[in-house]
């Protein structure tokens, strides 16, 4: 789909790593500059490292790459940089302000004088802040942490640096959208700023809608929901399971599995709003059936009823229902193809330094 389109990446870490390969999954060429002698931070970031020496980290996110490796500070390589981005079609970089200008590249030079260039800069804190945008820091920040984990526990983080992983899919968005009419936008609606702070503030959604609505703050709910009772984890007797009520047919669909036929004939929770109302009566008759029973077989009446439900994987458990490797990560989520593992740091570096884009070709 984007087999003409050619991405210099400056970038490293998640987000922008994380951009340029979705975007090399859907068939663009990819070249990524690294810093010579270590490359990108993420390769040091181990154990794990595979049998070449590569952290798990660094291959997570960088398939479908060319690697050349550049410094910023010498001339002679600023050279190299400065002619793939003149070449490129998208310029992904993630540097704090004015670390790029002070060598001389110059974003808004390079838009004026190609008029389809995008250049997208992903920042911790927005094209102003001069702050370090680190994960764990924009979670704490953005008020994530504050509404994850138990009520009576400390404030958590999620499992994986979602605030990159959303900012990174949101900087492909943009470019995408950039793309599709690149030929009819101005230099400045051609360069793209995204943060992990606002992409993650925006992830709130309905969290964020109910705070703004009722004026109150949101607080941790655990594994339960804020507006829809039953929707949390329960303990069967052989392992964790998620029932997750979105309506009030599937409320009595749930009750008649578990046997809680007065509770699905009960007009006093026969709605969701009732439901909230009563959610400890609700949640403990829940709880009290699940327990008698084996995950395994009631996941499959409640699935024949159509109540939303599932079994609390592993993470090998989750792999293996995906297409996945250990070279080159989990499967495109996106219409997109698998062409080139993650590259050792400036495996291609004489290549490309030694023709234009057509390296790709």
């Amino acid at each position: 789909m984007l087999n003409n389109v050619k991405v210099l990446d400056l970038s490293r870490v998640l987000a922008g790593p994380l951009c340029t390969m979705m975007l090399g999954d859907l068939g663009a060429h990819i070249i990524k500059v690294e810093r010579p002698g270590s490359g990108d931070d993420t390769r040091g970031w181990g154990p794990p490292f595979d049998d070449r020496g590569e952290s798990a980290y660094y291959l997570s996110v960088n398939r479908n790459k060319l690697s050349i490796a550049l410094d910023l500070d010498d001339a002679t390589d600023r050279t190299v940089i400065a002619r793939l981005a003149e070449g490129a079609d998208v310029v992904v970089d993630n540097f704090k302000p004015g670390t790029l200008e002070r060598r001389g590249i110059d974003p808004n030079r390079y838009l004026e004088a190609n008029p389809h260039l995008i250049w997208c800069t992903i920042t911790g804190f927005g094209p102003d802040s001069p702050r370090v945008g680190y994960d764990l820091v924009v979670q704490a920040e953005s008020g994530w942490m504050a509404i994850t984990g138990e009520p009576s526990g400390d404030p958590m983080k999620v499992g994986v640096a979602l605030a990159d992983i959303i900012a990174g899919k949101d900087a492909t968005i943009a470019i995408l959208a950039a793309l599709a009419s690149r030929s009819s936008l101005s230099p400045v609606k051609r360069r793209i700023h995204i943060s992990l702070s606002q992409s993650a503030t925006a992830a709130l959604v309905n969290v964020a809608q109910n705070s703004l609505v009722t004026g109150r703050d949101a607080t941790r709910w655990g594994n339960q929901h804020p507006n829809l009772v039953p929707y949390q984890l329960f303990h069967a007797a052989d392992r964790p399971m998620i029932i997750a009520v979105g309506s009030d047919s599937q409320w009595k669909a749930c009750a008649r599995v578990l046997g809680l036929d007065d509770l699905s004939v009960d007009d006093a929770i026969a709605t969701n709003a009732g439901r909230l109302a009563h959610r400890d009566r609700v949640v403990g008759a829940v709880a009290d059936r699940v327990r008698a029973r084996y995950a395994t077989e009631l996941i499959g009446e409640l699935a024949n009823a159509g109540v939303p439900c599932g079994i609390v994987n592993t993470v090998l458990e989750a792999l293996n229902e995906t297409d996945a490797s250990p070279v080159t990560g989990i499967a495109p989520s996106v219409p997109g193809n698998v062409r080139l593992r993650p590259p050792m740091l400036d495996e291609h570096g004489v290549e490309i330094r030694s023709k234009e884009w057509n390296v790709f070709n």
